[in-house]
């Protein structure tokens, strides 16, 4: 297991690297650092003022390496500052990505980490209860709900929601954030609510269908001869059977919870993870799109590979060689 797992991190390196490159030929060789100048100090800028931008921030350097400037350059530079998350400063105020990461990471986790727990919790349960009831009216109803649910957009729930529960019924601040330990669940309430609501048709609907495809099968029929009843059957066999799918998409999920939800964040005026990769695109900000980028692929590679270690935590059958 431990050779599979330096080898599924080898090649996990390689695919850092791809990606930094595909990054770096996606803002400097299709996005060159005179359109950033450009779209930072204005098209109609003098060219002297585009070049002391760029020399304030940069960008001023070749753009590949050679034979003069083997290391002098923005390829190199940009491969050193990711591998060792010296992410730099923001092309729009100069103030370091670092520390508004740092910043934006609380909020962001105060609303993605109860909006996760919650809606699994929910998920799982409801599915289990469609699952007991399967074939019936019941399920139809739910299988119908879900779909329904599915079609609506997420940015329909937000105006709803805020307009329902915020402007007519005024239980919730219609937006903003405070990180008061007293008000900051009457702030985080209302997305995090509509957050579990937009969710629970795709995730009712996926583990439902896993919970009755485990439902079918022959330990269940031999549980079922044995005496064990349907609540028991779901709880103690299917529910830990059906853990390798459920495991899939709550293991990939995991890393995102660390870059916030950019609809939510900006719809509701929560200064997280998410409000900065919107602030950073309003404001042309391409250095710090360039790590928020980087950053959600690093989490992405890394809960690839903890999806396939974990497997062998909740199934002992599995074997990684």
């Amino acid at each position: 297991m431990l050779a599979y797992i330096v080898r599924r991190f080898a090649y996990a390196l390689l695919v850092v690297w791809g990606v930094l490159l595909f990054l770096f030929v996606l803002f400097f060789a299709v996005t060159t650092p005179d359109d950033i100048a450009r779209r930072s100090v204005g098209d109609k800028a003098l060219p002297r003022v585009i070049e002391q931008w760029k020399h304030a921030h940069g960008y001023d350097r070749p753009l590949w390496p050679s034979v003069d400037a083997p290391t002098d350059n923005l390829l190199v530079d940009h491969f050193r500052r990711m591998l060792t998350f010296d992410l730099g400063k923001s092309d729009a105020d100069n103030v370091p990505i670092a520390r508004r990461i740092r910043e934006g990471a609380a909020p962001s986790l105060l609303l993605t980490l109860p909006m996760f727990a919650l809606g699994l919790l929910s998920s799982i349960g409801v599915s289990l209860f469609v699952a007991l009831f399967r074939e019936s009216y019941i399920d139809r109803a739910w299988v119908f709900l879900s779909v329904l649910l599915m079609s609506i957009p997420m940015l329909l729930y937000i105006i709803f929601g805020q307009f329902l529960l915020s402007v007519v019924l005024r239980w919730f601040p219609l937006s903003g954030f405070d990180d008061d330990p007293a008000v900051v669940t009457r702030f985080l309430a209302l997305p995090v609510l509509i957050a579990v609501l937009s969710s629970l048709g795709s995730s009712v609907r996926f583990y439902r269908t896993v919970f009755v495809e485990e439902i079918h099968k022959d330990y269940v029929r031999t549980a079922r001869a044995k005496g064990a009843g349907e609540l028991r059957i779901l709880r103690f066999h299917v529910l830990r059977n059906a853990l390798i799918p459920i495991l899939t998409d709550v293991v990939m999920t995991i890393p995102f919870l660390f870059t916030g939800s950019l609809l939510l964040e900006a719809a509701f005026g929560i200064p997280g993870l998410g409000s900065l990769v919107v602030d950073a695109i309003n404001a042309n900000d391409f250095s710090t799109l360039r790590a928020m980028v980087f950053l959600g692929s690093l989490l992405f590679i890394v809960g690839q590979v903890l999806t396939d270690i974990s497997y062998t935590i909740v199934d002992p059958r599995i074997r990684l060689s």
